[in-house]
C-alpha cells in the first residue's frame, strides 16, 4: 500500500514570540521541521511526504530545509491556506490517485518516535482511521464566567496528538464534505468523525509534545537529547 505523509507547517507560531516562523526555529542546531522530517526518513512504511507551508514560503522551505538537509523523499512543498484544515486539503489535492494511506503529522511535533508512526500505519490498514492520543493526566473542568460549571470524567478524556492516519478515500471524502457544508474541525480526526466514520485510538507518547510556546522549546530540547537526536 502506498503511504504518503502530509506535514502541516504553515502556522505563524505567534505564541513563540519570535520573528522566525516556528518550523525554522532551531533546536540543537537544526530547524524544528528538520527534526520532524528526520523521523519520517526513518520510517520505511512511508513512501514520501508533502510539506505544506505558509503561502509565501514554498521556495524558502525547499532551499532552507529540503535542499540544505538533503531530504530525498519530499514529493512536493505546497502553499497552505488560511486554516490548518485548508492547508491539509491543499496537500491532499497533490496526491497521486494510487495513494492508499495518508498520514498527517504536525511539523511542530519533532519528538515523535518512528515506531509510533509505523504502528499508526499498520493499524490504519486494519481500521481505516487512527488517532494517536494519550489519556488526560489532569482533571478537566468546564468554566464559564470565572466559575466551574462542571467537572468532566477524566477516565474518558484523551489528548489528541499526531500522527493521524487514514485511508486516502476516507480522509478525502471527509474534507470534501466539510468544504461543501462549511464545517470547520479542530483536526483531521474531528472531520472524519463528523463525516460518520469510526476513529480508532492508538496509545501515544507523552514525549510527543507540540511546540507552541517558548517553554516548549526547552522541553523539546531535553526530550531530543534524551532520545540521542541532538
Amino acid at each position: 500500500m502506498k503511504v504518503i505523509a502530509i506535514i502541516p507547517s504553515a502556522g505563524q507560531g505567534l505564541r513563540m514570540q519570535t520573528e522566525v516562523e516556528k518550523p525554522y526555529i532551531r533546536i540543537g542546531g537544526r530547524p524544528i521541521l528538520a527534526h520532524t522530517l528526520d523521523v519520517l526518513d526513518q520510517c520505511p512504511l512511508v513512501d514520501g511526504y508533502i510539506i505544506v507551508v505558509e503561502p509565501s514560503k514554498p521556495e524558502a522551505c525547499r532551499h532552507e530545509i529540503v535542499d540544505a538537509f538533503g531530504y530525498q523523499r519530499v514529493l512536493d512543498v505546497v502553499a497552505g491556506g488560511a486554516t490548518r484544515q485548508e492547508s491539509v486539503f491543499n496537500g491532499l489535492k497533490t496526491l497521486d490517485v494510487d495513494t492508499d494511506v495518508v498520514l498527517i503529522h504536525d511539523a511542530a511535533r519533532p519528538c515523535i518516535d518512528p515506531v509510533l508512526i509505523s504502528a499508526s500505519i499498520r493499524q490504519c490498514r486494519r481500521d481505516g482511521a487512527v488517532l494517536v492520543a494519550v489519556p488526560a493526566k489532569d482533571t478537566i473542568k468546564i468554566v464559564r464566567g470565572g466559575m466551574v460549571e462542571t467537572t468532566l470524567d477524566r477516565s474518558t478524556l484523551w489528548l489528541a496528538q499526531t500522527p493521524q492516519t487514514f485511508t486516502c478515500q476516507i480522509l478525502r471524502e471527509a474534507h470534501e464534505k466539510a468544504r461543501q457544508e462549511n464545517y470547520i474541525g479542530t483536526d483531521d480526526a474531528a472531520l472524519v468523525e463528523w463525516a460518520g466514520h469510526d476513529v480508532h485510538i492508538l496509545h501515544g507518547d507523552y514525549d510527543n509534545i507540540k511546540i507552541t510556546t517558548p517553554e516548549d522549546l526547552d522541553t523539546a530540547e531535553r526530550i531530543l537529547h534524551r532520545q540521542g537526536r541532538i
